[in-house]
């Protein structure tokens, strides 16, 4: 059965042809969560809309994120409370409005063990107590986020079994969002835009993007294309600059290591830890699915050219591991690494001394020629992104469109069928495979195992698994043509 929602290969190539003969009211450049979120914004108001992305959907920093919907908690502990007021407040509409089936209460514990100074854990528990008043001022019911408490050290060993006994004093427990999957929201969201209209044309790059449109060429056929629209939304994220030469790009990466669950007591709760001498930053230790752990993040300037695919230098692995390892009764070794990833942060340049010192406001302008760049923010607040690129857009370009009503707008279902096989394995089932080329855009074994399930984050599983993954892709590819 086909739904208005699905994404796939016969669609694309029809949404192609007719991208060139319309003029829509909206081009949006990018496919990360900025860019989908751009574009559902705008369907959802009525206006006609495609999107274009260079590679696949999630491609970019969107997929690399610690997979957290979060409250803000630096924010506050940097004194940026509008910022963290914005969290709370989109975090809240993600939890109990647009995506509940997408994102989970994840229990967080800041351990107070001998690791952890005195200062670092008075104004942790402080700052978690502001965010649960942030929390009640969005209206986040406590079943959905219990708020803040200590617990007993006997707790917070249950919780992370891993933890070191031997000076541990208590914890306190917090929670916050958690989602399924970050690429998997992507693609939620493009598929929630796509019932509404949007032509979301994977695999197409922008050569050159004007106030009316832009030149594309399509990455499968090599074939050129002109889209007219009446405006335009740059939201290429770190690669914003290179379209938008009045903008200033000051990429940050955030790298991560992945480590089996095991490593760590098959954990309950994520661990918060700050860093030796800070009172505002924080390395994770986040549970995933199918027994994994990601510990993150890193905030380590990038500056030269943007890689296709940012890597985790092995600086950032070593400190990782060393400020995990500070709270642990048993270290976690380099060779226990099972993967790492990274992901470029697209801020906006303000001449701080440090990336960690730049503002995660967002900036929404329009560039001396013409289009709107939409550039900077989180992955929690893309809905907010979104409406503010939609509201300028609508407004500089006198498009008729009512206001933004994503914010009570549900997204769509994801896939009906576990996106990896039963019983704990991390093999990608055939069911996995089939939805994702027929409903959610992926083309190849790359889309499956980096984007659609997580497989990729480990090198020998995706190795393992590529050839057949890779062959089943190209059988259901066959039937849709």
């Amino acid at each position: 059965m086909t739904r208005s929602s699905d994404l796939n290969a016969a669609r694309r190539a029809a949404d192609l042809s007719r991208a060139a003969d319309e003029t829509v009211d909206l081009l949006v450049i990018g496919g990360g969560i900025t860019g989908v979120g751009v574009a559902l914004d705008a369907a959802s108001r009525g206006l006609s809309v495609t999107l274009l992305e260079a590679e696949d959907l999630a491609f970019g920093t969107s997929r690399f994120s610690s997979k957290l919907v979060h409250g803000g908690l630096r924010y506050l502990a940097t004194g940026d409370l509008a910022t963290a007021k914005e969290s709370a407040r989109e975090r809240h509409l993600l939890m109990t409005r647009i995506a509940p089936h997408l994102i989970s209460p994840l229990a967080q514990l800041l351990p107070f063990a001998p690791g952890v100074t005195s200062r670092q854990r008075v104004a942790g528990t402080l700052g978690m107590a502001m965010g649960d008043l942030l929390r009640m001022r969005a209206g986040t019911p406590r079943h959905i986020l219990p708020p803040p408490r200590l617990v007993s050290a006997a707790t917070a060993r249950r919780l992370v079994p891993s933890l070191a006994q031997g000076g541990l004093r208590g914890a306190m427990l917090s929670y916050d969002g958690q989602l399924l999957d970050d690429a998997r929201l992507v693609v939620t969201v493009a598929r929630t835009a796509a019932a509404r209209g949007a032509r979301i044309l994977t695999r197409v790059r922008a050569l050159e993007v004007r106030v009316d449109g832009a030149t594309a060429e399509d990455a499968l056929t090599g074939e050129r294309l002109d889209v007219r629209a009446r405006s335009v939304v740059n939201a290429t994220g770190v690669w914003a600059g290179t379209l938008d030469d009045s903008i200033s790009v000051r990429p940050s990466r955030g790298s991560h290591i992945v480590l089996d669950a095991e490593a760590l007591g098959h954990p309950a709760a994520a661990l918060t830890i700050p860093h030796q001498g800070s009172v505002s930053r924080y390395v994770f230790a986040l549970p995933q699915q199918n027994g994994r752990v990601i510990v993150g993040l890193t905030d380590e300037d990038a500056p030269g050219p943007v890689p296709r695919v940012p890597a985790a230098t092995e600086a950032e692995i070593a400190f990782l591991l060393a400020t995990l390892n500070r709270v642990l009764s048993t270290p976690v070794a380099r060779a226990q690494v099972r993967g790492s990833f990274a992901g470029l942060r697209p801020l906006v340049d303000e001449g701080a001394a440090a990336t960690s010192d730049i503002s995660r406001r967002h900036l929404v302008s329009v560039s001396p020629r013409g289009f709107i760049t939409v550039l900077g923010g989180k992955l929690t607040t893309y809905r907010r992104m979104a409406e503010d690129a939609v509201d300028l857009a609508v407004g500089s370009a006198g498009l008729e469109a009512g206001p933004s009503r994503t914010a009570s707008l549900r997204l769509t279902d994801t896939a009906p069928a576990a996106m990896q096989a039963p019983g704990g394995s991390r093999r990608v089932s055939r069911a996995a495979i089939e939805f994702a080329v027929r409903a959610e855009g992926a083309m190849t074994a790359d889309d499956i195992l980096d984007r659609r399930t997580r497989v990729g984050l480990v090198d020998d599983e995706r190795e393992q698994q590529w050839p057949s993954v890779a062959a089943t892709v190209a059988e259901v590819l066959s039937t849709l043509s």
